[in-house]
């Protein structure tokens, strides 16, 4: 009888550890869902302690920089743009990596990163890449066109 209940109890902690918690791709893409939703798009720049590693490395196309910089960098784009909403449009997660398509749009109604206010509209779309470590966010490369944001603000000629 015994072997039977304890035979019972293993399948039950087995179902549990198998549907009960979500595997790592899911945890890590939730990670990377409150970058997007709840410090880019909701200003709440203090969750960042808790979602990246000390030693974050933002991967950039000429240099690579760490949190307390790319915290500023996004607090300069939200200060341009207070009502900045970012979405995930696709997102891909396997092993320590998740890949987010995303789109960005606001109204240039402050000053930050360089850029006066406009009152005109941007809405643009870019990619980054996560790797996750214990976690926390450990790097970051990400893609988008400066260009085009400039040209939506009439700053730079081209597309309007």
């Amino acid at each position: 009888m015994n072997r039977i209940f304890v035979a019972g109890a293993l399948a039950i902690l087995a179902v549990t550890a198998a549907f009960g918690k979500p595997d790592r791709a899911e945890q890590n893409k939730e990670i990377v869902r409150k970058v997007f939703t709840d410090i880019l798009s909701q200003g709440k720049f203090d969750l960042a302690r808790q979602l990246y590693a000390k030693d974050f490395v933002n991967h950039g196309a000429t240099k690579d920089i760490g949190l307390d910089e790319a915290q500023a960098s996004d607090r300069g784009w939200r200060a341009a743009f207070p009502d900045l909403q970012m979405t995930i449009e696709q997102e891909i997660a396997q092993g320590d990596f998740v890949t987010v398509l995303w789109r960005g749009r606001g109204t240039n109604t402050g000053t930050g990163n360089g850029l006066n206010a406009t009152g005109k509209k941007a809405d643009g779309r870019g990619i980054s890449l996560f790797r996750i470590e214990d976690g926390k966010i450990k790097e970051e490369w990400t893609e988008y066109s400066g260009v085009l944001i400039l040209q939506q603000l009439g700053l730079m000629p081209g597309r309007q």
